[in-house]
């Protein structure tokens, strides 16, 4: 693999400068070409029809939700503003952060043209939705990337319902870290109606962009590392490291701009709720950090994860709901409290307090509720909602059984995140064929990084965390936040034939090291690998 800049590992006297800046908020909520509406529902959302596109939108944002079955996304520079005094040099599809909504039917076939007027190739992938391996995005293993001033048509079926999300896969860590991204969502055959229905995208920006000069050295953060000898064999020489401070507590404190939908703090546009209104929320994490969200003033049920319907969900209330990079999460929640509520991030990083949407009445005179104090349980999603009969066991006789230990380790003196002790592409591969049926057990022995493992092109279905069956509903998922020390079986049907990617959607994770793939026995990719490309998978 390529290694090119993909995190902002900063020295010391740089932390010291982060440490002195503090996550830019402001009481000023004008919005601007890039400001996006929470507040209309797509189904009561005033329709513009356009060639060869519909785009809804209402009439006090520029926030597109592009419906039918063909559309064009333009990757282009474009000016973000975060709030009145934060802008960032922002890549975009079609102009805005996130990009526009596609939202599509189930069962339809959509065909989406993809221009390219940014300097650097880029591809778009369709993360979570299973797509034909050549529609998959993923540069030097699906396609090439699309060069500037070239496009790519990616054209699908459209199967599974659920909420989605689609970024560039070239040199994501840096493109979708400049703001690639954009969400999809597939309406089910049969509705499954809500008054609101809006989408949150969550994501983090750096106070001085100046640093993210510095991707990619692999450094431990400037600071010394002790080694010990390795047990890794092949691939790279790895060592145990002891580091005085990890990724997951270096993170926080350079990305201290929390945004949803392109907007921080203050800017943030309030969701506007009518008393008895059923309220669907789908959230989004397109950034780099865990976010433990609470919704106050109100009892709420995960109807869906990674797209996939949660059986028989409870009411829960005061619990945190922490959504990894790359997860989606489906909300619903009766508005039975008038008044003004936030969702609020709860948690110690720098920028949690920029995270904040108001939830208002209409109609309510009274004050924004503030942030809650104390701690509050975190919903453990392996035990929520109701068993019922599912598609695996861990009984069951499998075909193919892999283990995937997940570590933090150096390579030639530099940082690496490691599957099995080995970064790509001296991973081995999952080998498959078409109809196995394949056990996958994933251990983070990282000390302190989280691990948000990622499967292209294939749902899989969580049976065991730490050793404990899953006492919940059946989880289907896509994305599996593994934190230190847990252990997770998963299952899955090789029944998409490709060459799939199966890595830490931590990006930069990614672009360091902890990709493998699922490769199909038999399989030959319909393209030719062009070397002048540049094509970056990771």
């Amino acid at each position: 693999m390529n290694k090119r800049k993909i995190r902002p590992w900063a020295y010391p006297i740089v932390l010291g400068g982060v440490l002195l800046l503090s996550a830019c908020s402001t009481d000023n909520t004008s919005m601007d070409h890039n400001g996006h509406n929470m507040n209309s529902s797509p189904e009561t959302a005033t329709q513009t029809q356009t060639q060869p596109q519909q785009m809804s939108a209402a009439s006090d944002s520029s926030m597109e939700v592009l419906t039918g079955n063909t559309f064009t996304l333009t990757a282009k520079e474009n000016m973000l503003h975060l709030d009145d005094k934060t802008m960032k040099n922002a890549w975009t599809y079609n102009g805005t952060v996130p990009g526009p909504q596609l939202r599509v039917k189930q069962g339809e076939t959509i065909s989406v043209t993809l221009k390219n007027e940014l300097p650097e190739p880029v591809t778009i992938h369709w993360h979570g939705l299973p797509v034909p391996n050549n529609m998959d995005g993923i540069p030097g293993v699906t396609q090439n990337a699309v060069r500037p001033n070239e496009s790519f048509t990616y054209k699908f079926k459209v199967d599974v319902a659920g909420t989605y999300w689609y970024h560039s896969h070239q040199n994501s860590a840096k493109q979708v870290d400049k703001g690639l991204y954009g969400s999809l969502v597939v309406e089910p055959a049969t509705p499954e109606p809500a008054d609101k229905d809006v989408t949150l995208v969550l994501d983090e920006w750096m106070q001085d962009d100046s640093m993210a000069e510095m991707h990619g050295s692999g450094m431990s953060h400037g600071m010394p590392a002790s080694t010990s000898n390795s047990s890794a064999s092949g691939g790279h020489n790895m060592a145990s490291m002891e580091m005085p401070m990890s990724d997951s507590e270096m993170m926080p404190l350079m990305y201290t701009i929390f945004s949803v939908n392109g907007k921080t703090g203050p800017a943030i546009q309030p969701l506007s709720v009518k008393e008895g209104e059923k309220v669907r929320i789908r959230l989004i994490n397109a950034g780099y950090l865990n976010h433990k969200l609470n919704l106050q003033g109100h009892e709420f049920k995960i109807v869906a994860t990674d797209g996939q319907p949660i059986n028989n969900p409870p009411l829960v209330g005061g619990q945190l709901l922490n959504i990894g990079p790359g997860e989606r999460y489906d909300l619903e929640f009766v508005a039975n409290n008038p008044g003004k509520w936030l969702l609020e991030e709860r948690s110690t990083n720098p920028g949690a307090k920029s995270l904040i949407v108001p939830i208002v009445y209409e109609g309510s005179e009274t004050k924004t509720a503030k942030s809650e104090a104390g701690d509050m349980p975190t919903i453990d999603i392996t035990k929520y909602g109701e068993a019922a009969k599912s598609n695996f066991t861990l009984e069951q006789k499998y075909d193919i059984t892999y283990q995937m230990d997940l570590n933090t380790e150096t390579a030639d003196g530099k940082m690496a995140f490691t599957i099995n002790g080995k970064t790509f592409p001296d991973v081995p591969p999952l080998n498959v064929k078409k109809g196995n049926l394949v056990k996958v057990t994933m251990v983070n022995k990282s000390p302190k990084d989280i691990h948000p493992m990622h499967l292209h092109g294939h749902f899989f279905q969580v049976l065991s965390k730490n050793g404990q069956p899953i006492t919940g509903s059946p989880l289907v998922k896509d994305t599996l936040n593994i934190l230190p020390g847990e252990s997770y079986v998963v299952a899955f049907e090789a029944d998409n034939p490709g060459d799939w990617m199966f890595h830490c959607h931590d990006l930069g994770h990614a672009a360091q090291g902890m990709v493998s793939e699922v490769k199909y026995e038999g399989f030959k990719p319909d393209f030719v690998v062009d070397p002048t490309v540049g094509n970056m998978p990771e």
